[in-house]
């Protein structure tokens, strides 16, 4: 195939994705990567990551978890870790709108580090900042049945700074920690 994995995001910036499979997507980022990966969310969110559940992607003694009190919180933590840069990777769960302001502190601290950074942001909440934004959700399979251990997933770029937005469906191939590319085509980005 001709086109190459998206992976490693470029570093030096902050990216996003959204849809139901940004999570697997995140994971997907955090497997290409070395070193300490830190994931931040807010502490009143009920729900949250189990690290040995991540086993397929990456070694969860890897994970570093931190939880803001708020969205603001959240936000500061992220950026004075990929200003530091000791953390190669700093995911962040964002539920609310991002500032240009926010967005733009990101990719300076990013660059700074430099270190990459990935928001998981819910549909319509991203940054004009963002160096990529990416929409990762399981493709529909026809005859898909029931045990099937590698289901096919589509991450589509949805906005790109530095070339055209892609779409990707692949399968994660859990043996080797890594995504084999089933098919690559070039597209006008979605509205999302």
């Amino acid at each position: 195939m001709s086109t190459p994995l998206p992976f490693p995001l470029r570093p030096g910036r902050t990216h996003e994705v959204c849809g139901p499979g940004a999570t697997s997507f995140a994971c997907a980022v955090a497997a290409t990567t070395t070193g300490p990966i830190l994931w931040v969310n807010e502490r009143h969110r009920r729900e949250g990551l189990f690290p040995r559940g991540l086993a397929a992607f990456f070694d969860p003694d890897r994970l570093l978890m931190a939880r803001g009190k708020d969205q603001t919180d959240t936000l500061a933590v992220m950026e004075e870790a990929l200003r530091d840069g000791s953390v190669p990777l700093v995911i962040g769960e964002i539920r609310s709108p991002i500032g240009l302001t926010e967005g733009r502190r990101l990719q300076l601290a990013a660059k700074t580090g430099p270190a990459t950074g990935l928001c998981l942001v819910a549909q319509g909440v991203g940054s004009n900042a963002a160096e990529t934004r990416w929409h990762a959700a399981p493709a529909l399979q026809k005859g898909l049945r029931e045990g099937v251990s590698a289901p096919r997933l589509r991450w589509r770029q949805i906005k790109n700074k530095s070339g055209p937005c892609r779409v990707w469906e692949v399968r994660w191939n859990a043996r080797d920690r890594a995504p084999e590319i089933l098919d690559v085509t070039d597209s006008a980005p979605e509205p999302v």
